[in-house]
C-alpha cells in the first residue's frame, strides 16, 4: 500500500556529549521516509527546500524509494535549518538556533500520483497545515497519522484541536500527553485525548519505551537497552516512520497489527540513535532489521508456569 508523507526536510547542525556536527541532512519527513523505505515500496513525500539543497541528498532520498516528485524546490529560497545541544542525560536539549527559511510559508501540493494514497503521515509541522493537506486528498486514506509537539499546545491549540478531529492515530510524547490532557495519569490522559478524536494514540517515553492505546486496550512497547547513544535527533520521527511503514507494507489496520508495528518502529528508532542524523538509517540491512526486532522480542517474553 502507498504512503505519503508530508513534512521538513532540513539541515541540522547537532551538539551531543559525543561529538559535534555541521550541517547535515535532518527534518521530521527525512527520517520517516527513510524509515519508512524498509517496509513500504511506494513512499512518497512532499515538503519543501530551498536552493542551497544539494542534488545528492535528493539522490539520498530517491536511492531509497522515496518519490520526490513533490519535494518543492525554491531557488531563491534556503532550507529550514536548526541548531540544538543536548545535554549529558541525552533527554534534554537547547535549542541554539532555528531558521524557518522556506517552511515559513509551506504550502503543500498534493502531486496527482499521490492521490489515493492508503496511509497519510502528517509529520511535525504547524496544525493547519496538516489540516489544509487533509482537505486536499481527493479521497480519505484508509489511515491519517499526526505527529505533533508542545509549541503547538502553546501557540497554536485551537487549531490543533480542529485537526485532530480528523486523524486516526496521535503520536506524542509523555510530556505532551499530559499538557494536552490536564491529566498526569498517562491512562486518563490517553482516554481524554482520544475523546479529541484519534481513535488511536501512541505515547512515546524516549529511552523507557512507547505506549499504545486503542479503547479500551493498552499495549506497552519497551525500549532496547543500547550500549552507545549517540544522537537522539530524529528518534521519535524514525518511530513513526518503522510503525506507519510496516502498516502500509501490511495493509492491516488491526490493534493487534499495530502492536507488531510499534516494536518495528522501536527498531527503527534504537537504530537512529546509534549514529548521528540519518547516518545508521541510510546504510541498514533487511538483517540487521529482523536481527533487532527479534531483540525486542527477546526482552519482554517470558513463560508464566
Amino acid at each position: 500500500m502507498s504512503l505519503l508523507t508530508v513534512g521538513s526536510v532540513a539541515f541540522d547542525a547537532l551538539e551531543t556529549p559525543f561529538g559535534k556536527t555541521d550541517k547535515i541532512i535532518g527534518g521530521a519527513a527525512t527520517y520517516i521516509t527513510l524509515a519508512a523505505s524498509y517496509f513500504t515500496k511506494q513512499n512518497n513525500l512532499v515538503a519543501v527546500v530551498g536552493g542551497d539543497f544539494p542534488k545528492e541528498m535528493i539522490g539520498l532520498l530517491e536511492e531509497h524509494g522515496v518519490s520526490t516528485e513533490g519535494l518543492e524546490v525554491k531557488q531563491d529560497g534556503k532550507t529550514f535549518f536548526w541548531s540544538g545541544k543536548y545535554h549529558a542525560d541525552m533527554n534534554t536539549r537547547d535549542t541554539l538556533e532555528t531558521q524557518l527559511n522556506v517552511m515559513a510559508d509551506f504550502d503543500p501540493v498534493i502531486p496527482k500520483s499521490y492521490q489515493g494514497t492508503e496511509f497519510l503521515m502528517l509529520g511535525n509541522t504547524v496544525p493547519a497545515t496538516q489540516k489544509l493537506v487533509i482537505e486536499r486528498m481527493a479521497q480519505r486514506p484508509k489511515l491519517i497519522m499526526l505527529d505533533t509537539m508542545n509549541l503547538w499546545m502553546n501557540i497554536a491549540l485551537e487549531d490543533l484541536h480542529a485537526v485532530l478531529k480528523l486523524v486516526d492515530v496521535l503520536t506524542i510524547n509523555d510530556e505532551e500527553a499530559r499538557q494536552l490532557s490536564g491529566e498526569y495519569s498517562l491512562r486518563k490522559a490517553a482516554v481524554k485525548i482520544m475523546g479529541m478524536g484519534p481513535k488511536t494514540l501512541i505515547i512515546k517515553k524516549g529511552e523507557h519505551g512507547a505506549l499504545l492505546f486503542q479503547e479500551d486496550r493498552i499495549f506497552f512497547a519497551p525500549a532496547l537497552p543500547l550500549e552507545e547513544v549517540f544522537d537522539p535527533t530524529g528518534a521519535g520521527d524514525s518511530f513513526a516512520g518503522g510503525f506507519i511503514g510496516y502498516l502500509a507494507s501490511t495493509d492491516d489496520i488491526s490493534f493487534e497489527n499495530m502492536k507488531r508495528a510499534i516494536i518495528y518502529g522501536s527498531a527503527m528508532a534504537s537504530f537512529c540513535v546509534e549514529k548521528f542524523g540519518t547516518e545508521r538509517l541510510v546504510n541498514l540491512t533487511e538483517a540487521e532489521i529482523k536481527d533487532r526486532v527479534q531483540q525486542f522480542v527477546n526482552l519482554s517474553s517470558f513463560e508464566i508456569r
